[in-house]
């Protein structure tokens, strides 16, 4: 005779509340239920140890009936008492796993519930479930029933074998809130569940699946039978020993887990184990994706708990320099909320987080040292996540990161760790020269190069939009600061000439007044320059914001109001000067048209769009003119 009985301390309200507000996906409840039923036969096999008598070939069966709406789910497990069932499944949040656990002295066993709210994930798709359980520690049956109001009946049952099996109900479809509970009565449904939530249970999953075979006979018709299938894989790959995983394993892991056509480039694979325990499989691919830049890109790795599926990507895990990594962690000592979907911010993921980050930091800096052919390769896809993880955080993370970014230079094809650019600099050499453009070749043929060239000193290719950024905010290494030779003064020209130039520059004030004023609005500051060699003029910047840096962030959607203090340079041993003094002294009406020109000039050599091409244009064709009547 059934017994009709009250849920403990909890009202329809807070079982309503368990079913529609802790879960964000109804298919989480097929995730539950397999857990429970590994927990119980975790529980059944532990008990086995000493108990030869309860041991079985354990397994976990799913069924489903598309005419009764039904799914059913039976383990072998140590079922449940009739006081069991009252205790565990007639008070929620009441964890039987979690006790039987609790009990075992600190046995070496992975349960996997700890809430015991599991199981009511199973009202979430439907209207009645029934629970027939049989405990290896009695003769009688029990069968549970509720329709998840207040209340539950209890009967006793009949069962053949020891454990339990589930049955679920499921709800109507409804059509105004479009919730379709259909899809859940399916082979394929069923079976994607089970591979992507429940994939690494220990124990087999199996179920009545269809199989057709077709004849070679082409007029025969297709034979349609029926096979039972396992559909978990039960042992994860990263819970072996690393020593007897092939790396064709490796690979085919990786392309079927994270869809991708190739192989990785680089598998690591490490297991903590201590008061931080968890394993880790993290892959670096052969290339980025197509939207790894974009804002849409979704970094993180993959999360397990024992074995079970808890997050796609879990952004804490890995830093967004390091986003390109792909990859999972497994721990069987994270703090997850009730519902299992998310974590608990605890010290533990942090401390996985940041093991995490040292381990890829310190694989990079082996395949520098190491393997620098396959450095240079992962270099060109992903040094640019690099520089970014220098620049951001205002440098936090630049102490980690400096020794792992290379650049090409004017002396090399082959990148350069900036320690190697240091080892490779000339004597006397105090700073480290960088040019920014886009190319090597338009670098090479910027004036500013001159003098560089003449003392043969080596310069690093800025050509990334993120390099001058990031080296503003590394400011120095190993001592030695950073130096553009676009920006500031270059002190490259020893006293004897630093002294001519600045005589000269008082004799000549008035002519570099004018120039100025003729430029007002438009640059700082014209002077004689003490870096051009064979150029006759170059435009560079003042400390601070680069030209370079303004074209970046000229290109930004909001183009904030930032602007490069421009100063125009002239060669004083160039004779375009002394056609200048000419001009000053027997046309100086004309002086800012001059002026004009050479800043348009010098604006297309740093490539930088011209203020008013139509003056410029204009003023070309006037001076033309001018010459060819002078000539005539």
């Amino acid at each position: 005779m059934a017994k009709t009985k009250q849920f403990k301390t909890e009202s329809k309200k807070l079982l309503d509340l368990m079913v529609h507000s802790i879960y964000t996906h109804k298919e989480i409840f097929l995730r539950e239920l397999i857990s429970n039923a590994s927990d119980a036969i975790d529980k059944r096999h532990y008990i086995a140890l000493t108990d030869a008598d309860k041991a079985d070939e354990y397994e976990i069966f799913l069924e489903f009936d598309k005419d009764k709406r039904t799914i059913t789910i039976t383990d072998n497990g140590v079922g449940l008492t009739e006081e069991e069932l009252i205790n565990n499944l007639g008070t929620i949040a009441k964890s039987g796993s979690k006790e039987f656990q609790e009990g075992l002295d600190n046995a070496d066993i992975e349960i996997i519930g700890q809430f015991g709210v599991g199981f009511y994930s199973a009202f979430m798709v439907s209207k009645k479930v029934t629970v027939i359980t049989k405990s290896i520690n009695s003769d009688q049956a029990y069968k549970w029933v509720s329709t998840g109001s207040a209340s539950y009946t209890i009967s006793e049952s009949e069962k053949d074998d020891f454990g339990t099996t589930i049955i679920l109900e499921l709800r109507d479809n409804n059509d105004e809130t479009e919730e379709n509970y259909d899809e859940f009565l399916s082979e394929y449904k069923l079976k994607n569940l089970v591979k992507k939530y429940s994939d690494y249970i220990r124990y087999p999953i199996k179920m009545d699946v269809t199989k057709t075979d077709y004849p070679e006979d082409k007029d025969a018709d297709p034979i349609t039978y029926s096979e039972t299938e396992t559909l978990n894989s039960m042992i994860p790959l990263w819970r072996r020993n690393k020593s007897n995983i092939k790396e064709e394993e490796y690979n085919d892991f990786y392309k079927h887990q994270f869809n991708d056509y190739e192989e990785p480039m680089r598998v690591i694979h490490t297991k903590v184990e201590g008061l931080t325990t968890y394993t880790s499989l993290l892959f670096i691919p052969k290339h980025a994706p197509f939207d790894l830049y974009s804002e849409k890109y979704e970094k993180g790795l993959q999360l397990y708990s024992k074995g079970v599926f808890i997050m796609d990507k879990n952004k804490s895990l890995i830093p967004d320099y390091f986003r390109f990594v792909k990859g999972l962690v497994d721990s069987s000592d994270l703090s997850l909320n009730i519902s299992r979907e998310m974590l608990q911010h605890d010290r533990l993921l942090k401390k996985i987080a940041s093991n995490v980050e040292t381990k890829i930091k310190n694989e990079l800096e082996k395949m520098l040292k190491n393997e620098r052919e396959q450095y240079n390769e992962f270099y060109k896809i992903y040094g640019i996540n690099l520089k970014y993880g220098i620049y951001e955080g205002f440098g936090m993370n630049k102490e980690k990161l400096q020794d792992l970014i290379m650049f090409k230079t004017t002396k090399s094809d082959e990148f350069k760790t900036l320690q190697e650019y240091i080892d490779d600099m000339r004597e006397g050499q105090e700073h480290i020269y960088y040019a920014s453009g886009k190319t090597k070749d338009s670098i090479l043929a910027l004036p500013q190069m001159d003098l560089i060239i003449d003392k043969d000193y080596e310069v690093l290719l800025f050509t990334d939009d993120i390099d001058e950024f990031m080296v503003n905010i590394l400011m120095k290494y190993n001592d030695k600061t950073f130096k553009s030779i676009n920006q500031g003064d270059l002190d490259l020209i020893d006293k004897k000439a630093q002294k001519k130039v600045d005589k000269l520059t008082k004799e000549k004030q008035s002519l570099l007044d004018a120039l100025k004023e003729g430029l007002e609005g438009k640059v700082e500051n014209v002077v004689l320059s003490k870096r051009l060699k064979d150029s006759p003029v170059c435009l560079v910047s003042g400390e601070g914001l680069s030209m370079e840096m303004e074209k970046v962030l000229q290109q930004l959607p909001n183009k904030p109001d930032a602007k490069a203090q421009r100063i125009l340079e002239i060669n004083p041993n160039h004779e375009l000067f002394q056609t200048l003094e000419s001009i000053h002294e027997t046309a100086p009406e004309n002086i800012n048209k001059y002026a004009t020109i050479l800043y348009n000039q010098a604006l297309l050599i740093e490539g930088l769009p011209l203020d008013n091409p139509v003056e410029f244009s204009n003023l070309m064709v006037e001076l033309m003119i001018e010459r060819n009547k002078n000539v005539s």
